[in-house]
């Protein structure tokens, strides 16, 4: 029998930074099914110990990616956590389970849901008693914690209970939409503009090193990423709210002088840089996230 492969301490450092998000997004899918009252600080905690675990125990060899290995883990130490945190006593949960089964037996017999009054008489308590349970209940986790999401990631029963917090089609279509109008702006900025804001917003760079790149001071860089980001509101405007270009406080005074000329054609090639199916087809980063954990 040959040996477990052991991950090198440099692999575990790489392996977590990057993977960390996958613990704010298993942080998000779960802190959005739990009551106002659960802080998540401790859940990202405990999927961060979760994810440093699990890129120690990794074994390449196996052939799992890292990223569906990790996950697994992360989901479990989350609802360990959640479980001790559960306040609720076992009187409680013997108290909720009848008034439960009162209410199911009722439905059934009347044929529809029964009135909250109706369920105290059955149970023989008054209906303030019974809103005392349902306030006890929720002064804790209220749900299932086994069946907050199953084997394969679902929301189990939790679904059934709990209103959805997907975004609807039209959101999902509106957020692609955004998007793309944003990759398209930023694509058709001047080539010295679209590097500053690459490099600020999505590679992390510090001004100082973008400024020896272009040869440039660290005051111009930040004069440089202001007229980007006018640049990208209005390019965005034109494009999703005409209307709002009129009320811009960088509209050019001279409708048809070079300044304006040069900001529509800015908009045109936007508005050509991709067609409208593309858009919609477009991942948004959430949809690209949870598509690289199940990759």
């Amino acid at each position: 029998m040959t040996d477990k492969v052991r991950t090198e301490p440099n692999d575990v450092d790489e392996l977590c930074r990057a993977h960390l998000p996958l613990v704010h997004f298993e942080v998000r899918a779960i802190g959005s099914r739990l009551p106002g009252h659960v802080f998540t600080d401790d859940l990202v905690s405990a999927g961060m110990a979760a994810l440093a675990m699990a890129a120690k125990s990794f074994d390449a060899s196996l052939g799992v990616p890292f990223g569906r290995y990790a996950v697994r883990r992360i989901r479990g130490a989350l609802l360990d956590e959640l479980r001790s945190a559960d306040w609720a006593t076992r009187s409680l949960r013997a108290k909720v389970r009848r008034r439960d089964a009162v209410h199911d037996a009722l439905a059934a017999s009347l044929g529809r849901r029964p009135s909250v009054a109706e369920v105290a008489v059955e149970l023989g308590c008054s209906v303030a008693e019974l809103e005392r349970l349902d306030a006890d209940l929720h002064a804790s986790v209220v749900l299932r914690l086994d069946v907050i999401t199953d084997a394969s990631g679902g929301g189990g029963v939790a679904d059934a209970i709990l209103p959805s917090t997907d975004a609807t089609p039209e959101a999902v279509l509106m957020a692609r939409e955004r998007q793309a109008y944003l990759r398209d702006a930023i694509e058709a900025l001047p080539e010295r503009l679209a590097t500053v804001v690459r490099g600020c917003f999505f590679e992390d760079r510090p001004m100082r090193e973008l400024a020896e790149d272009l040869g440039v001071t660290e005051s111009r860089i930040s004069q440089m990423r202001a007229e980007a980001l006018r640049l990208l509101r209005d390019g965005l405007n034109s494009q999703l709210d005409p209307a709002m270009l009129a009320s811009s406080p960088d509209r050019p005074a001279n409708a048809t002088g070079a300044v304006a000329r040069r900001k529509a054609a800015y908009y045109a090639q936007i508005a050509a840089r991709s067609s409208y199916r593309d858009r919609l087809s477009m991942p948004t980063a959430d949809e690209a996230a949870a598509a690289s954990m199940t990759g």
